[in-house]
């Protein structure tokens, strides 16, 4: 059986990563000059699907180091209700693969309207929305034909690290971005089969983070329903005590991303939860930990990890769509590009 395009791509993203670092390097380090001397009040963000959640693991990356608030602005703001808003002062990041989603075009022309910095994350350079902002950085990737999105995601977290680490100066940041090419080729050898054996037959599960990794935990969610047509949802270690619980049970699968900070110890009370109910834990982390042990390369900054999280999975879930008898590459009812208002 041929390799899924969603595997072969995901397989790119330590290459991406390199060429996006090297290509970006002199633009990203003047817009942290220019940044640092703006002095904005607050973030505001613009994504839909896998970009969005890649912009919720920048959220806290960008809310941590830099101490600013980051607001995800819902694109209907100005595509469907036709409001202005105030951003004068405030960054404004959009974050899209194509481009090319009218309401995401929309909105950023009222960031720019309302006074905002206009920074994009394209994939697609020759866009609309490469040529409506103010600071255009490429991530880089290539074309992705697989419906579901890999190595554009895992770039536009990167890209967001870079952001992020020439805006604040930050020297662990700056060594983190360094070595992301080669975790990430570290990661693609992580071997999370023995997890996605146990879902053949699901029919729902919960993926739980925790501070940078929730955006990831989202991904996957999105990824298990796209390919494999089971019902995930994502939840942070928080959330998913309250209400949520009352589903776990004997044989409730779940997935749990330690997210190597100071997260870890209510990520890991959770796994530890969930097993006495008799739920079927995996635990991704480089320490031992409770259920089946997902391996993550060992050693890495706690701002790769859920990247490097999100690589490995992607490894492994083509292979559980075939298995449920499905086409990972071409889910029912979706297209590549997807144009909401």
């Amino acid at each position: 059986m041929p390799e899924a395009l969603l595997t072969r791509e995901a397989a790119e993203a330590a290459d991406v990563a390199a060429r996006q670092i090297a290509i970006n390097g002199e633009a990203v380090a003047l817009l942290g000059d220019r940044l640092r001397r703006r002095k904005p009040a607050f973030i505001a963000t613009c994504a839909r699907g896998s970009s969005d959640h890649a912009m919720t693991y920048g959220k806290y990356l960008l809310e941590r180091t830099l101490g600013l608030p980051v607001a995800s602005l819902g694109p209907s703001l100005a595509s469907v209700y036709r409001g202005e808003i105030d951003l004068s002062g405030a960054v404004f990041i959009a974050a899209s693969q194509s481009g090319r989603s009218p309401d995401a075009l929309q909105l950023t022309e009222t960031a720019k309207r309302g006074g905002a910095l206009t920074i994009g994350l394209i994939n697609d350079m020759q866009s609309p929305l490469a040529g409506l902002v103010d600071v255009a950085l490429p991530l880089a990737a290539g074309p992705e034909t697989s419906v579901a999105a890999t190595k554009s995601f895992i770039a536009t977290g990167i890209a967001l690290l870079h952001l992020t680490a020439a805006w604040s100066c930050e020297r662990d940041l700056s060594d983190a971005l360094v070595r992301s090419p080669e975790l990430l080729r570290q990661a693609g050898l992580c071997d999370w089969s023995p997890f996605f054996g146990h879902l053949k037959d699901a029919t729902s599960l919960y993926v739980i983070g925790r501070g940078l990794s929730l955006g990831i935990a989202q991904e996957m969610a999105l990824k298990f329903k796209e390919t494999c047509r089971i019902h995930a949802e994502a939840f942070s270690a928080a959330e998913v005590l309250h209400g949520p619980l009352a589903l776990v049970g004997p044989g409730f699968p779940a997935l749990v991303l330690d997210p190597a900070d100071e997260g870890s110890d209510s990520t890991l009370s959770v796994a530890r939860s969930f097993t006495a109910l008799g739920a079927d834990v995996a635990y991704a982390s480089a320490e031992v930990a409770p259920g089946i042990a997902l391996p993550v390369p060992l050693e890495t900054p706690a701002v790769l990890m859920p990247l490097l999280q999100a690589r490995a999975f992607y490894g492994g879930i083509a292979a559980l769509a075939k298995a449920r008898g499905l086409d990972p590459d071409r889910p029912p009812h979706l297209r590549k590009v997807t144009q909401t208002l």
